[in-house]
């Protein structure tokens, strides 16, 4: 590993203007042409189409700055340095735990490779409920093609892991149909440490793609530095002020303030929304912060015969609509299937159980598989999503309330769930609720699962994607940002991340939004800089 190549080690070396962290500081003013707050998905692809337009760009990330050479498969070192909260971000109620990515890259940097386009149904579903008539399949499809070619996203051709195949084996012996997902990755290694941060360069990431070509054209980024506020004035964005981090708020020591003709917001959902209510932003219809969605997240554990070393490989490469594509949009909700990687530290502090129970289930874990449901929020009444706030320090948390809706939908996956694992050859099944036991029958698992009380803290919910909370519109009084991406009521601030999205996406959402904020920064590039420009 110490002898593969550092492109990022390497670009500091060639004098990339990198500041923050261990690197030197961020002087206390700095004027550029656009601040881009976060380096995620839709800030990196922002940042690179804005430098090819010849604009001054500076990004701001509150994380810091980490590479392949940090990497070193170790969760004890990943989850503090690269995630939200140590990888311990909750729900307001502390009944969902949420991973978000917070390291120059963003989630980008610490995600599983998935890729999907929109689902044709959400777009069309937007079109109809958010008046955004021009997000249709058609239109984003180049879009799409485009971030693709950039990003590497292809279909994984190597045969799956184990861990995989068993979803594979379980869905085809129930006649339920289940595909290859496409992972952004070029000469992947198959480690199987995606979530953990590349080792190898492999993930096409913002690490190692738009932030170093962002960079390589003179772009600025700032590390370890916390957008705090804006100043407003006029309908429009004056200033940024931004916060070294280490330094106490009450003292003039680390603050930065940018000052731009234009701003991006991409600190992802949760975050983006926070920035807004810390700067007092106008809300004329209160829809700031609201419809924040997550794809709850329901598990179950399950245990077989043969070895199963869910660590080991490309980590999330078999999926099923199934559930998705028979359920009406609207209807009871939909779900997605997939089998996550397991890890000894996500592993043991996601399952239920203590003492001797606890003890068997981890012993058990070179020969478990566990399958994950996504639960498609956000297009039924009963399921708004959430609502992102701000504590009494002014840090952010998400109000999510679990609605009997949405999880009656937890109880269906759980029983989906089960059901394929058992086709699969399970010799025991697990749901992941504090009230569930080891079941070794389908009718078993079947019966007590139907007589489980589905309440928050009782069953356990995840979320590793974050959506909504700036929602796209076609009016000011349904969303916060216009569908060119600009904010509805501050003229110079545009949003370019997955809180644009109205609803869930119903897939993981890294290509929705390469894919959304490449339309919506070609078009910014164009109005700012009068030039061209495109990611192929």
């Amino acid at each position: 590993m110490s002898q593969l190549k550092d492109p990022i080690r390497e670009g500091l070396a060639r004098g990339w203007k990198v500041m923050g962290g261990a690197l030197p500081p961020a002087p206390e003013t700095l004027s550029c042409d656009v601040a881009i707050i976060g380096s995620g998905a839709g800030a990196g692809v922002t940042a690179e189409l804005l430098a090819k337009a010849g604009l001054q760009v500076v990004m701001v990330e509150e994380g810091p700055l980490k590479t392949s050479s940090d990497f070193n498969q170790k969760e004890s070192e990943a989850y503090p340095s690269l995630y939200q909260e140590s990888a311990a971000r909750k729900t307001e109620d502390k009944a969902i735990n949420i991973l978000q990515g917070r390291c120059v890259g963003g989630s980008t940097t610490v995600n599983w490779t998935s890729s999907f386009r929109t689902p044709g149904s959400t777009l069309k579903y937007w079109q109809e409920r958010f008046g955004l008539d021009g997000y249709t399949t058609e239109v984003l499809a180049p879009y799409f093609a485009e971030a693709e070619q950039r990003l590497n996203i292809t279909p994984w051709l190597v045969p799956p892991n184990e861990n995989n195949d068993l979803l594979r084996r379980g869905a085809a012996r129930l006649g339920i149909p289940a595909s290859a997902i496409s992972r952004n990755v070029k000469g992947c290694w198959n480690l199987g440490s995606c979530g953990l941060g590349c080792p190898t360069n492999a993930k096409q990431s913002m690490l190692v793609t738009t932030i170093p070509a962002a960079l390589d054209r003179g772009a600025q980024l700032l590390t370890e530095t916390r957008a705090e506020r804006f100043e407003l004035a006029n309908g429009r964005v004056t200033a940024l002020l931004c916060r070294s981090l280490g330094t106490s708020p009450e003292t003039a020591s680390g603050a930065v303030k940018i000052v731009a003709k234009h701003y991006v917001l991409a600190g992802g959902a949760i975050n983006s929304p926070a920035v807004l209510l810390r700067s007092q932003a106008p809300d004329p219809h209160g829809v700031l912060g609201a419809r924040t969605f997550l794809h709850p997240v329901v598990m179950s554990s399950s245990v077989f015969e043969q070895k199963v070393e869910a660590w080991n490989g490309a980590p999330q490469t078999i999926y099923s609509d199934h559930f998705l594509e028979t359920q009406a949009i609207d209807g009871p909700i939909g779900y997605k299937l997939e089998a996550p990687p397991l890890h000894p530290v996500i592993f043991a502090s996601t399952v239920p159980g203590f003492g001797q129970g606890q003890h068997d289930l981890l012993k058990s874990f070179p020969y478990n598989h566990t399958l994950l449901a996504l639960l498609r929020d956000g297009f039924h009444d009963e399921s708004r999503g959430g609502q992102v706030k701000l504590r009494s320090d002014n840090s952010a948390v998400l109000d999510y309330p679990l609605t009997d809706y949405v999880m009656e939908g937890g109880r269906r996956a759980l029983l989906s769930m089960m059901e394929i694992q058992f086709a699969a050859g399970a010799k025991q099944v697990l749901p992941l609720h504090e009230m569930a036991q080891s079941y070794t029958s389908w009718a078993q698992a079947r019966d007590a699962v139907k007589a489980l009380p589905m309440k928050p803290l009782l069953t356990r919910v995840v979320s590793a994607h974050v959506m909504g909370g700036c929602g796209l519109a076609g009016t000011e009084r349904q969303g916060v940002t216009r569908p060119d991406g600009v904010h509805w009521q501050l003229e110079n601030l545009s949003i370019h991340d997955g809180s644009l999205f109205p609803t869930s996406i119903g897939a993981n959402p890294q290509l929705s939004i390469y894919g959304m904020v490449n339309r919506l920064a070609q078009g910014l590039a164009a109005r700012l800089s009068g030039r061209g420009v495109t990611l192929a």
